[in-house]
């Protein structure tokens, strides 16, 4: 964990809280000698930030996006442990379209890289001179066997927000009072990564105020995690006899599942669960995959600078889907590399040579609805990757009285406001 002084980690969330503050074409448009023109793909907080922020920069963008209303991440878990409803974490894209942007609601089934153009479900071929692919996530249903698409009925992950998450929080509200909630963890890379453990509070807490003969097991791919000692003070305190965690060396990875009896199998013992949070592997969106801008890893490697593909020249990618370095895979980072990749592109498409930025990230957790944690992050490019600020950034005080920590859970909530706001706002 990064660590740093009282006055570093003030200053980044002032920061932090300051930056989170169909039709068609005729082939005309795109004929030569027009201006330069940018696609991007993904409407969620990367994608539709980028294709802000270009706009803003004079050029002509065009937003395909196949959802009306995206759902976002962040909080959703608060959604899942039963205090907030899903429709606070729906958004549109009329302010997208009122600022100028094409917005084309299609699926966009493919990428000619070489011909620079993209192919959408209807048979539509869109031109451009850059692309931006910004996918999020897919799902790795090869990477844990019996967990399949048809198994998210009886085995949801919730890790894409939407109708998952709807279905998750139903599960838990009816569950029998003394029945097992059993959640599975990955290993790393994959979005959010504290994300997992602030779901466990907020479940834990549900079952201490709404289920109390109730118990939540967590089985780990992995013997570290994310604000680790934060949460599990937390816990301590909080879900003594509602929360256990089994990390990877106490036999935490699960090998294989059962959607039928929902039932995890580790190396040492079968847990059969009323409740299943199965959170599996994740790789870059489909999309990413198709363009051919993901690697072996099912990621996609950038440069850190303009995020242009290393793969594929003329696009960009950034958001969850790149690899990223010390960043992690979170709605404030995207928003950040968003920002600063529109620069780049623009800066590119004029000729010029983009400057080296650097990066912040704030990730806000709420361990109950009251108590909220954080951990801050300065980055800089070195040696062709993004790297953790020596000395920079921190995590929220280990023994912060109780104001403290409702003072961060109000901090989270401002946070999501003003990004939601700034993006879809």
């Amino acid at each position: 964990m990064i660590t740093s002084t009282n006055t570093t980690r003030r200053h980044v969330l002032k920061l932090a809280l300051g930056a989170g503050a169909a039709s068609m074409f005729a082939a005309p448009v795109f004929a030569q000698g027009a201006a330069p023109r940018v696609v991007v793909i993904g409407g969620g907080f990367a994608g539709t930030s980028a294709a802000r922020e270009l706009k803003r920069q004079g050029i002509a963008v065009t937003l395909i996006e196949l959802n009306q209303t995206f759902t976002a991440c962040p909080f959703s878990n608060v959604v899942i442990g039963g205090s907030r409803e899903l429709k606070s974490q729906q958004f549109g894209y009329d302010a997208v379209k009122r600022e100028g942007i094409t917005l084309v609601q299609q699926m966009a089934t493919g990428v000619d890289a070489e011909a620079k153009r993209v192919m959408l479900a209807d048979g539509t071929v869109i031109p451009y001179d850059r692309l931006v692919v910004t996918p999020g996530i897919d799902i790795r249903y090869d990477a844990l066997p019996g967990y399949t698409e048809s198994a998210t009925q009886a085995m949801p992950h919730a890790w894409r927000a939407g109708e998952q998450t709807d279905l998750l929080r139903r599960q838990l509200e009816s569950l029998e009072d003394g029945g097992l909630v059993v959640m599975s963890v990955p290993a790393n890379p994959f979005r959010c990564p504290p994300g997992p453990y602030e779901r466990a509070s907020l479940i834990a807490h549900y079952l201490k105020t709404k289920k109390p003969k109730s118990k939540l097991i967590v089985l780990d791919a992995k013997d570290q995690f994310s604000k680790q000692r934060l949460f599990q003070n937390a816990w301590k305190e909080l879900y003594p006899d509602h929360l256990e965690w089994v990390s990877l060396s106490q036999g935490g990875k699960v090998n294989e599942v059962d959607p039928a009896t929902k039932t995890l199998t580790t190396d040492f013992k079968s847990f059969k669960a009323a409740v299943a949070n199965v959170i599996p592997p994740q790789r870059a969106g489909k999309i990413a995959q198709d363009a051919g801008v993901a690697n072996n890893s099912g990621w996609c490697p950038i440069d850190p600078v303009t995020f242009e593909s290393k793969l594929k020249p003329n696009i960009h990618v950034f958001g969850d889907a790149c690899i990223a370095g010390a960043m992690p895979k979170s709605a404030f980072s995207a928003n950040a590399q968003a920002k600063s990749a529109a620069q780049a592109i623009a800066t590119l498409l004029k000729g010029g040579t983009p400057a080296e930025p650097k990066m912040i990230n704030t990730c806000y957790s709420l361990v109950a609805p009251d108590y909220g944690i954080s951990v801050a992050g300065v980055y800089r490019v070195k040696d062709g990757v993004w790297a953790d600020v020596e000395g920079a950034g921190g995590v929220s005080p280990i023994d912060a009285p109780a104001d403290v920590r409702k003072l961060e859970a109000q901090f989270a909530d401002g946070w999501f406001q003003r990004i939601t706001t700034e993006v879809y706002g």
